[in-house]
C-alpha cells in the first residue's frame, strides 16, 4: 500500500520480534562460506530517526526497543540478544542515548559479505527516496517497485543460497493471500531457500487466511513464532506479531526461546511468546 509508512511504528515490539528472528537466521547462514542472495520485498527507509515527527506521534518504540536498550547491561549474558543490541549501538551517534532504529535493509546490509547479494524492493516513492540516501555496500541493489513480483522475477538467483524477508503492510485483507501465493511460487522455484514472513496479529484474525493458504499449498517445513502484548479482544489495533520461517536453520527454535525468555518480561506483564512447528516435518 502506497499509504503505509513504517516510520510511525519504527522500533515497536513487532520490529523487535521480527529483527531478532532475522538476526538469528543471519547468524546461522553466515557460518558457511557459500554466497547468499538476500531479498527484502518491503524495505522501507532503512534507518529511522526516533525523533522524527512520524515516529514521535505514536512513540511505539518506547514499548519496544527502548526497554531492551535500557536493560542492555543486564542482557549482556545472552549472546544473541547482546550481539543484536551491540549492532544497534553501532548505529547511534555516540553516548548512551537511543536515537535511531535500523530497518531490515540495515540489518541485512551490515552483515553482507563481498560475495553476497542484496535486493531491496520498495514501492512507495517517498520511502524509496529515503532508502536511496542510506549508505549501503555496492552489492546492495535498491529497486523502486513491487517486491512480491520482483522476487518471483529474480528467481532462480545466481548464488548457491537464498534468504528472503516478506514483510508487507497488510493494510488490505487481500495482501494475506497474496503473500502466501508469492511464497508458494517462490518455493517452487527455489525449494531450499530460507524465507521469513512477518504478519500482524489483529482481533479480526486475518492472518488465518495466510496460514491456511500455505497449508493448502503443501509446504511442510515451517516454524512459527508469535509475540503477543495482550489478549486478542475487541480492542482495536495489533495485539501481537507473528513470524513464519520456511526451511528454518537448525536450532533456531531453541535460540529464540532463550532470547524471548529475557525479552518478554521487559515488554510488559501480559507479554507472551510461543513457538511451534506449524507444519510438521
Amino acid at each position: 500500500m502506497l499509504s503505509y509508512q513504517h516510520a510511525y511504528h519504527a522500533g515497536n515490539f513487532a520490529d523487535v520480534h521480527k529483527h531478532l528472528v532475522l538476526h538469528a537466521v543471519l547468524d546461522h547462514l553466515l557460518r558457511k562460506r557459500s554466497a547468499v542472495t538476500f531479498v527484502d520485498t518491503h524495505s522501507g527507509r532503512g534507518v529511522y530517526p526516533l525523533d522524527a515527527p512520524e515516529t514521535l506521534r505514536l512513540g511505539e518504540y518506547r514499548h519496544g526497543v527502548l526497554p531492551l536498550w535500557q536493560a542492555r547491561d543486564r542482557l549482556a549474558d545472552e549472546p544473541l540478544l547482546s550481539a543484536w543490541l551491540d549492532d544497534i549501538a553501532r548505529l547511534q551517534r555516540g553516548g548512551s542515548r537511543l536515537e535511531r532504529y535500523p530497518g531490515s535493509p540495515w540489518w541485512l546490509a551490515q552483515r553482507l559479505r563481498s560475495g553476497d547479494r542484496l535486493r531491496l524492493y520498495e514501492l512507495h516513492p517517498g520511502e524509496h527516496d529515503v532508502l536511496l540516501q542510506q549508505a549501503l555496500p555496492p552489492n546492495a541493489q535498491r529497486i523502486h517497485g513491487d517486491g512480491l513480483g520482483g522476487l518471483i522475477q529474480a528467481l532462480p538467483v545466481s548464488t548457491p543460497r537464498l534468504c528472503v524477508l516478506i514483510d508487507p503492510s497488510f493494510e488490505r485483507k487481500e495482501e494475506y493471500v497474496g503473500a502466501a501465493e508469492t511464497l508458494l511460487t517462490a518455493m517452487r522455484k527455489a525449494r531450499h531457500g530460507v524465507v521469513l514472513v512477518w504478519y500482524p496479529l489483529l482481533p479480526a484474525g486475518r492472518h488465518h487466511a495466510l496460514l491456511e493458504r500455505l497449508r493448502e499449498g503443501g509446504l511442510r517445513k515451517i516454524w512459527r513464532s508469535e509475540l503477543t502484548l495482550r489478549a486478542p479482544d475487541e480492542e482495536r489495533g495489533m495485539y501481537g506479531s507473528g513470524m513464519l520461517v520456511v526451511n528454518p536453520p537448525w536450532g533456531l527454535d531453541k535460540r529464540l526461546a532463550a532470547v524471548m525468555a529475557r525479552v518478554t518480561p521487559l515488554l510488559g506483564e501480559a507479554c507472551r511468546y510461543r513457538a511451534d512447528w506449524w507444519v510438521e516435518e
